[in-house]
């Protein structure tokens, strides 16, 4: 069931196209990937879906019906461009943001703590938010995100400016947040978080959908048919191969150990190909060759732009 979808989305800007007729199927209970170069459209559709600003025409649709005003309070966004005020005490600043999302004092309170003494930021209670660390800041901003329990998150590039250290906290909270029954929206340039933690995506570029799909079929889409393959030299053994692939390189190594990367034949499975060649020759490993989904982003980006150059 998708619990979030935008239908044929325009927004114009003083004679600019933001978004042409976007539609995205956001699945109930996954992370979704919205990727695209800067100003593909991303953070216009994020501030639509949040009802920062309003779509010039299409529908945007939440659990099944049209979103309204009051469904703000069923959102968790963290913008990319952190939003704190640096004079205000972090404690104050966090129980404020939570009333601002209907919590009471009392309830905000108690979440908060809960929340700051599993991220080590508790000491920093009574400290001004100019005295916090960048690191730090992003942390307060996530917790404020998160602690009403939102239906939907929106997060737009998490883990900038964290180490890896605090960026694999965050991932692991994101995980768990999903698989709590949350819905989540994670925008970001970072394609290898992509393959770490989204289960769909949709890639826009210059105001359109270009690709979109679950993770895995968006890569096994894209892939070439090609395989890598290590075995101990055998020579001329592959000769008596029956001929279902073609060979691209071999490297051969010191230790007698030989690395072949092939195209196998279309309609050839994995399987018959791995058997053929098990007849002949020592296999030590067997890979197929997929794309990432960096380069999966990266080769549709400068397709579309020699298409239309």
């Amino acid at each position: 069931m998708d619990f979030l979808e935008t239908e044929k989305v325009v927004k114009r800007y003083a004679g600019h196209l933001a978004l042409d007729h976007v539609s995205i199927q956001v699945p109930e209970r996954t992370i979704f990937g919205l990727l695209g170069p800067n100003g593909a459209g991303k953070t216009t559709l994020i501030r639509i879906i949040n009802r920062i600003t309003a779509p010039d025409e299409g529908k945007v649709w939440l659990d099944g019906r049209e979103l309204r005003p009051e469904d703000v309070y069923q959102i968790g966004y963290m913008p990319e461009e952190r939003g704190l005020y640096k004079k205000m005490k972090v404690g104050e600043e966090a129980i404020y943001l939570a009333q601002l999302k209907g919590l009471s004092y009392q309830e905000a309170r108690k979440r908060l703590t809960g929340w700051f003494e599993k991220f080590d930021i508790m000491p920093w209670w009574n400290k001004k938010v100019e005295e916090l660390s960048k690191g730090m800041q992003q942390k307060v901003q996530f917790v404020a995100t998160i602690i009403h329990n939102p239906q939907l998150l929106i997060f737009d590039e998490p883990f900038s400016g964290f180490d890896p250290v605090n960026a694999e906290l965050l991932k692991r909270e994101i995980l768990d947040m999903r698989d709590q029954g949350h819905t989540i929206i994670f925008s970001t340039h970072n394609m290898a978080s992509v393959e770490e933690i989204c289960d769909n995506i949709a890639l826009i570029d210059k105001s359109r959908v270009v690709l979109s799909g679950n993770v895995q079929e968006v890569r096994n889409r894209y892939k070439t048919d090609n395989i890598v393959m290590t075995y101990r030299k055998q020579a001329e053994a592959l000769k008596a191969v029956p001929d279902v692939f073609d060979i691209l390189s071999v490297e051969d190594s010191k230790s007698g150990i030989t690395s072949v990367r092939m195209h196998k034949h279309k309609d050839v499975s994995n399987s018959a190909l791995l058997v053929s060649l098990a007849d002949q020759v020592e296999i030590f490993s067997f890979t197929e060759e997929i794309p990432s989904m960096n380069e999966i982003f990266i080769n549709t980006v400068a397709g579309i732009n020699e298409v239309q150059s």
